[in-house]
């Protein structure tokens, strides 16, 4: 009998520890390695629309209707191309900062600052999308609806990309 009880306790403890290791199986590195490549997938969706503006906004000057913009439609359209630029080079720095800090062992700072960046390009988008979206309703309609696209357009942007998860993640903790 005393050896059935042993056996139990023996039992009960290795289902303890598979427990315990399965609550935090990841090492510190291995967790950075998960956190960047999770940031690095987020950051694939957000890049490839961004060089899609980027890209689009460069060849903008060069059409016929260009040189019909007011000098107002011209500087919003000044601010959606350089947002686009920041907005771009904020989600290929991680990348690019990798190649460079390769088996460096700096990947916590390198998350941290990739979430940071992110953070920034998701912002300086919305405001690359709201000032091209502005400039091509003032173009063609004019008026106050220009306006109250690019507001209506930024706020519900800020809401669904920041403020929403802002709020989910102050009633968690």
């Amino acid at each position: 009998m005393a050896r059935a009880g042993g056996g139990k306790r023996r039992r009960v403890d290795i289902i303890r520890r598979s427990h315990a290791s399965q609550s935090n199986p990841e090492t510190q590195d291995e967790r950075a390695d998960r956190n960047f490549v999770e940031l690095l997938q987020g950051f694939r969706v957000a890049v490839t629309g961004v060089q899609v503006l980027f890209a689009f906004l460069l060849t903008v000057p060069f059409s016929i209707g260009f040189a019909r913009l007011n000098s107002t439609d011209r500087w919003l359209y000044l601010l959606a191309l350089v947002s686009a630029a920041v907005a771009s080079v904020c989600y290929i720095a991680p990348a690019a900062q990798h190649r460079v800090l390769f088996r460096q062992g700096l990947k916590d700072a390198l998350v941290r600052r990739s979430n940071r960046y992110g953070l920034l390009g998701g912002l300086a988008l919305i405001v690359s999308m709201t000032t091209a979206t502005t400039v091509v309703v003032d173009y063609l309609y004019g008026g106050p609806l220009p306006v109250a696209i690019g507001a209506a357009l930024a706020m519900f942007a800020g809401w669904a990309w920041f403020l929403q998860p802002a709020i989910a993640r102050s009633r968690n903790t």
